[in-house]
């Protein structure tokens, strides 16, 4: 069986499920609604397959801190002025071996339901990640699922000193935490001595804009002070941490997204990675960072599988959407991460950027597919699908905690109204969805199982046809980018439209090019568009060494053309 691109479907439970579509500002669990592990059913899971994932990152699965109260379930009160939201931030981890009751039926037994629903991904031929959050935890962090044996995060610390190797956390000696947030009632978190807060805030009153709600975890880092780093032997909260990895794997759990991978040090990410793979050799692991400079280390010296690839080409595809740069700055994107796309993953949507067909980008999901067909079909790298994307939710709610900002919150109990008119009374068959929303999700769909197909678009090469042609008034190298994928004999010509007009071109392809990707210069060359979008071409010159083809795109459009050779005689 051929290997399939990696295709990584992320969806909330907390939204995905979601039924109910009152949509009060601020509102409750009870008067908002939440989605449950149950309601990702097997018609769910089968077409989010069908769609072309091959994985689901569940995110929001461990507990995290809420304003929704459980303690008749034996488990602590949160306290409102250190939660963000009503329903609280999926990565202010409040126990590390539990599962956020708000997504079960019956909360005595949320486990049980986690549990079942790794075992329905599984049956539906998907792969399950979550989310390890290991750079911070919620202030209010009380493990009471823990397994016997394991010791709390920080029951063994020094309070009196600012930094010590085997702390967990670390304080701020003397002083008192104040939240920026005032207390909505006489319950107060106290916290004394304070701790430093999750962004690397090292004062007793975080303001607003940090990361307030949590505490940054010591991997026996001294930020602050002067201590040179020791990790012989590992640190506390290294063993601690690969033990939490240890636990969700031996539950089924296939990979982890690693959030703010980039603030842990990449030695504990080199030893943990390690540790745990002579167990489950097979473990995924993903890298949240930022900073390009730095992709090397996390892969060839941490051991990440892939990383996130938000600061080149999404900021670089971004920029060429919005008009902002031209389509030829593409180029620049993938040479200052050339050698490293298979470690890659690409994306235009998740829960922290702004959803593609909101205000604030594109507008419309439809004026997405340039930059959708452009990621997905440049390299053999992963991608990465957010729920609602492929089916145009536009992010537009201002549901409280989150406001009107163009992403789907992550804080608040909310109904996604294209996520429930997918779901069609719970059998996900999306008849309710409106005919551009069907459209889209098509074309979706049409894209991942394009990309599939071997082994040009799967495992073969790139050839950028830039260089040859951005000098080239005729081209329209402002909007207009292109480039061939090739393997074993068959060539693929990919050419993307960002304009919102349509556009002719002259394209040139350089002898270069043909001798690389083995095409014959004495051979007429024809294509046929696999997206559909663009009229059939059949090129109307014989394609010799430095010659071309011309063609027409739709506005903002985007073809895939798997050239077809026949031989001339002159």
């Amino acid at each position: 069986m051929e290997k399939r691109r990696m295709v990584i479907y992320q969806l909330l439970p907390r939204l995905f499920g979601n039924k109910v579509f009152n949509n009060k500002v601020n509102g409750s669990l009870e008067e908002n609604g939440c989605g449950k592990f149950n309601d990702i059913n097997n018609e769910a899971l089968q077409s989010i397959a069908e769609l072309g994932a091959t994985h689901v990152w569940f995110t929001g699965i461990i507990e995290h801190a809420t304003c929704t109260d459980y303690s008749d379930n034996g488990i602590a009160k949160d306290y409102p002025d250190i939660v963000k939201g009503v329903a609280g931030s999926p990565y202010a981890i409040k126990d590390y071996y539990d599962v956020d009751p708000d997504l079960s039926v019956d909360v005595s037994k949320r486990m049980q339901e986690f549990e079942a629903l790794v075992e329905r991904t599984h049956a539906n031929d998907l792969q399950v990640i979550i989310d390890l959050v290991p750079n911070h935890l919620a202030r209010n962090y009380v493990s009471d699922a823990a397994p016997k044996g394991i010791e709390p995060f920080g029951s063994g610390d020094d309070k009196s000193v600012p930094f010590s190797k085997d702390n967990n956390f670390y304080y701020l000696p003397g002083t008192d935490f104040i939240s920026p947030e005032e207390p909505s009632s006489d319950k107060q978190w106290q916290e004394s001595p304070a701790r430093a807060t999750g962004n690397d805030c090292f004062s007793a009153s975080p303001a607003i804009t940090d990361w307030y709600e949590t505490v940054k975890l010591n991997y026996g880092v001294d930020y602050v002070g002067k201590t040179p780093a020791d990790f012989d032997p590992e640190p506390d909260t290294w063993l601690k941490m690969r033990d939490v990895v240890l636990y969700w794997a031996a539950k089924g759990v296939d990979g982890f997204r690693c959030d703010m991978a980039g603030m842990v040090p990449i030695d504990f990410w080199r030893w943990m990675i390690g540790e745990v793979r002579k167990t489950y050799p097979r473990l995924l692991f993903i890298a949240e960072v930022y900073d390009a400079e730095h992709y090397n280390d996390y892969i060839f010296k941490a051991g990440f599988d892939y990383l996130y690839d938000k600061v080149v080409l999404y900021d670089g595809l971004r920029a060429v959407m919005e008009g902002t740069a031209p389509a030829s700055s593409l180029s620049a994107c993938w040479q200052q991460t050339d050698g490293l796309h298979h470690f890659l993953l690409y994306f235009l949507e998740n829960h922290d950027e702004q959803r593609l067909a909101s205000d604030f980008f594109m507008g419309s999901g439809e004026k997405a597919i340039p930059g959708m067909t452009v990621a997905a079909a440049m390299f053999n790298n992963p991608l990465l699908i957010y729920a609602g994307q492929e089916i145009g939710e536009r992010g537009t709610d201002a549901e409280g905690y989150s406001g009107a900002d163009g992403r789907t919150t992550i804080f608040d109990y909310w109904g996604v109204e294209r996520l429930q008119q997918w779901q069609s009374s719970g059998n996900w068959s999306g008849t309710e969805l409106p005919e551009s929303a069907k459209a889209l999700r098509e074309f979706y769909q049409k894209l991942l199982s394009i990309i599939q197909q071997g082994p040009a678009l799967n495992k073969g090469r790139f050839y950028d046809l830039m260089w040859a042609n951005t000098a080239n008034p005729a081209f329209n190298g402002e909007k207009i980018f292109a480039y061939l994928r090739y393997e074993g004999g068959r060539q693929y010509l990919v050419v993307a439209n960002f304009g919102g007009m349509v556009l002719s071109y002259k394209l040139r392809i350089p002898a270069d090019a043909m001798d690389v990707t083995g095409m014959k210069s004495h051979w007429y060359y024809s294509g046929e568009d696999l997206l559909g979008l663009n009229r059939k071409i059949q090129f109307p010159a014989v394609v010799a060494q430095n010659g071309g083809l011309g063609g027409k795109l739709e506005p903002y459009s985007a073809a895939i053309y798997e050239l077809k050779g026949s031989e001339v005689d002159f």
